[in-house]
């Protein structure tokens, strides 16, 4: 199997550089953007295996750039896992009913344990009989 791509979709400087490292350090390919627009435009350009997503973006919320997304038939397919500070049930549902495989609450997770659950998604994608 090919090196799997993840983009990056995250406008917090230091965040984003540790989650590019720690991914790159995973042996999986890393693109990364720092505003929505951007972010949906490298999504579009580079079909990733993996979006990693925050909601609270310049240009163009994570919200905006989830549903154009899922709007589009060629990155449709595309697993998106939300990255946010948003914490509240009502942003958690909106993100899941938009489309997002998964959502991450940054203040309660490591970057350590965003990495793993990555890890854990693309070792499910390899092996799907397994899970």
């Amino acid at each position: 199997m090919d090196k799997p791509k993840v983009v990056i979709v995250e406008d917090d400087d230091v965040l984003l550089r540790v989650m590019v490292a720690e991914l790159k350090d995973a042996n999986i390919e890393v693109i990364s953007a720092t505003d929505g627009e951007e972010g949906l435009k490298r999504v579009r350009d580079e079909r990733p295996d993996l979006v990693l997503l925050d909601l609270l973006l310049p240009k163009k919320s994570g919200f905006e750039v989830l549903e154009e997304l899922k709007q589009g038939t060629e990155t449709r397919g595309i697993p998106v896992i939300i990255l946010s500070m948003l914490g509240q049930d009502e942003d958690i549902k909106r993100g899941l009913k938009l489309g997002a495989n998964d959502y991450i609450v940054k203040s309660q997770h490591a970057v350590g344990e965003v990495i793993e659950k990555v890890r854990v998604f693309f070792s499910k994608e390899a092996h799907p009989a397994a899970s």
